[in-house]
């Protein structure tokens, strides 16, 4: 960035090296590597990861230099925050109360020989610890991921990011960091109101379908509460919350091919960020362990 504040070419170029650095280094579709099949399967699939993950690390570089400059950004990530978490509110509190009280009727009709209060231990420990925040990024991964990816996927097609560029603007300034920050901010209140919402309404599913009283449910609830699971909650949130964004942005500028490129962008974006979920669930487990 120079001292007028316009983009420099390096930052200008960030999106492009992501697209066209594949083509640079691109092998020959007739060439074939000696081998059998698994194994060039196997080389193929290894350069394709190393290939996004230098990529990916190309666009969070660029996005963090780009978070020097917060006057040309703020006001979109507002739009973008309430885009993403305001329109998504509704849809995530009512898979959030119907996770709640499947849940509550599943441990009591599982545990029967147990007492009741088990009810408010499982209800209040899944939703907090797994339900709320995997359940609330994974709505967001097919409402929000996918529109990020079909937004940015036909403004790459249809050249308006090399206008943005033309314009000595930066898209990842404009573009990118806005949405990034907004599904970073969003995605923490929203997985606070979902865990909210299935905990109260496991309360009334196991009052009124289970043999369970109101001092039951808070009696187990309060008995496996621990602040762990809030942080471990939060945590989570963050992260799922950058995924969700990042990648949704990440897959959109890449697409290439017209309208079923646009397709394929969309689908890629929405299975990418839900196997990404899924993979830091799985890495942020030990935090509840490390921190309880």
């Amino acid at each position: 960035m120079n001292e007028d504040g316009d983009s420099s070419p390096t930052d200008g170029s960030a999106a492009d090296t992501l697209r066209d650095g594949h083509e640079r280094a691109a092998i020959p579709d007739d060439v074939e590597a000696p081998g059998p099949a698994w194994l060039r399967a196997l080389g193929r699939f290894g350069i394709g990861v190393a290939r996004h993950a230098g990529r990916s690390a190309i666009l969070i570089a660029a996005t963090v230099r780009a978070l020097g400059q917060p006057r040309r950004y703020l006001h979109e990530t507002f739009v973008q925050a309430k885009r993403i978490g305001v329109d998504s509110l509704g849809l995530v509190i009512l898979v959030a109360a119907l996770s709640g009280a499947v849940l509550a009727q599943q441990t009591g009709y599982q545990f029967t020989t147990l007492p009741m209060w088990v009810v408010g231990e499982g209800v209040v420990s899944g939703m907090i610890t797994e339900l709320g925040p995997v359940l609330t990024a994974i709505i967001l991964a097919g409402r929000v991921g996918a529109g990020m990816g079909a937004e940015l996927g036909t403004m790459r097609v249809t050249d308006q990011i090399d206008a943005l560029r033309t314009l000595n603007r930066d898209p990842v300034l404009e573009l990118i960091v806005p949405r990034v920050l907004a599904g970073i901010i969003v995605m923490i209140p929203l997985v606070v109101l979902a865990n909210a919402a299935g905990i109260f309404s496991g309360w009334l599913t196991g009052i009124t379908l289970l043999p369970m009283t109101t001092h039951q449910y808070v009696y187990g609830a309060r008995a496996i509460y621990h602040s762990a699971q809030l942080v471990l909650s939060l945590v989570k949130a963050l992260a799922f919350g950058f995924a969700v964004s990042f990648i949704g942005c990440y897959v959109g500028i890449q697409a290439q091919g017209g309208a079923a490129g646009v397709g394929r962008t969309t689908t890629n974006a929405v299975v990418s960020i839900i196997v990404a979920i899924m993979v830091l669930d799985v890495l942020l487990a030990p935090i509840y362990r490390a921190v309880s």
